[in-house]
């Protein structure tokens, strides 16, 4: 019973798939935690007070007022190890964001001394808006942990991102922040993925990454106890349980993405990031001329990332990661990169063969000590192993 004794404070919010919360309060009771749901308005439209009372085995709560005459919102505050927003809506995320408090979900969340996790759901063109990143990105920072969401069907006939993350996958979310693992109390960003950077409205420079090794690290961290905020490029593959992803296009969305994510313990930048981006991307697709010569694609500088960070004047993290992927005189390019960018360690790989987008990986971990030559590993292996190597890393 790996949640045995844990306290689990769950807010049901305003979604249709509040239905999943009631499969997310079975998997925690199994797994021995202690449930008090705190039911909103919202959520009410979708799920009944008897349902969750039935599955939780406890009391629902629901009013603010109701509460007060035993001071109900600092005593259910005070109650649980964390606090899981499970569906989180749009306008909760918002109203926890700027701290407002005019429900009794809103009101705990602004008076808890816990961890919270939020599993956000809603239509894709909600959680892609910028006022809900500008929110998310606000709770993050402030240490709020988030699952999902994911990308599917939703309710309405569209599909994207935006469904709430399988009860599941939010279980191992929870198990992964009430872990105590040597990251407890770290956070550390990770890149991930490819970036595409436009040349028309339908054409791109982009690379072969497909997000595997970055995505199966930022796993690995978590489930030591890290936060971990992810910065994804386009990707194919689900987002890590547990872990806050932010989801960039282009070069330049990732170095803002990951600035605005500092400060952090340390940085591993895993993502292929183009070098080079077109210099002017026309607002209308470049058409083919029957005749005419091949267009000219001037091409600029994409910012350098990793030694942005790693010279950071202000917020550089104590341990900066960067990747090599090689096509020869891999260790050799490994060494001369550690040097020129200024990082601390970097993770280098032959990626001759099938590495971009397959299962498995062979690096040599590149330090100011030397070189670790580690043997061809599933990516989850490599990741795993290089996230105790950064714990050992961070130790005091």
């Amino acid at each position: 019973m790996t949640l045995a004794s844990r306290k689990i404070l769950l807010v049901v919010s305003g979604s249709v798939a509040a239905y999943k919360a009631l499969e997310l309060t079975r998997l925690l009771r199994r797994a021995g935690a202690e449930v008090m749901p705190i039911l909103t308005a919202g959520g009410a439209r979708f799920v009944t007070r008897e349902a969750l009372a039935g599955i939780s085995g406890s009391r629902v709560h629901d009013d603010l007022w109701a509460a007060e005459a035993e001071i109900g919102h600092i005593r259910l505050a005070r109650w649980p190890d964390l606090v899981v927003v499970a569906p989180a809506s749009a306008n909760l995320l918002a109203r926890m964001a700027h701290g407002l408090a005019d429900d009794l979900a809103a009101t705990v969340l602004l008076a808890t001394r816990a961890k919270v996790l939020a599993a956000p759901a809603m239509n894709p063109a909600m959680w892609a808006h910028p006022a809900t990143a500008a929110n998310v990105a606000t709770l993050a920072s402030r240490g709020v942990g988030f699952a999902g969401p994911a990308e599917g069907a939703m309710a309405e006939p569209e599909a994207g991102l935006g469904r709430l993350a399988e009860p599941s996958d939010i279980l191992a979310a929870i198990e992964a922040l009430l872990a105590a693992g040597p990251l407890a109390g770290r956070h550390v960003i990770v890149t991930s993925g490819p970036t595409q950077e436009p040349i028309d409205p339908v054409r791109y420079i982009a690379n072969r990454s497909s997000g595997k090794q970055g995505h199966a690290i930022a796993a690995a961290l978590a489930a030591l106890g890290a936060r971990v905020t992810l910065v994804s490029g386009p990707v194919a593959i689900p987002d890590p349980p547990g872990v806050a992803t932010r989801r960039i296009a282009t070069a330049r969305e990732m170095l803002a993405a990951v600035e605005a994510a500092l400060p952090a313990d340390a940085a591993i930048f895993a993502a292929a990031v183009a070098d080079f981006r077109p210099e002017a991307a026309p607002t209308q697709k470049i058409k083919k001329q029957p005749g005419a010569p091949p267009p000219e694609i001037r091409l600029a500088l994409n910012p350098d990332i990793l030694a942005t960070i790693a010279t950071h004047p202000t917020q550089r993290p104590r341990l900066v990661i960067g990747f090599a992927a090689e096509t020869e005189q891999v260790i050799d390019h490994a060494r001369a990169k550690r040097q020129r960018k200024g990082c601390d360690w970097i993770v280098a790989n032959d990626v001759s063969g099938d590495v971009m987008g397959g299962a498995e990986n062979a690096v040599h971990l590149v330090t100011a000590d030397g070189v670790e030559d580690w043997p061809r590993l599933p990516k989850e292996e490599v990741a795993r192993r290089l996230a105790l190597r950064i714990a050992q890393g961070l130790a005091p």
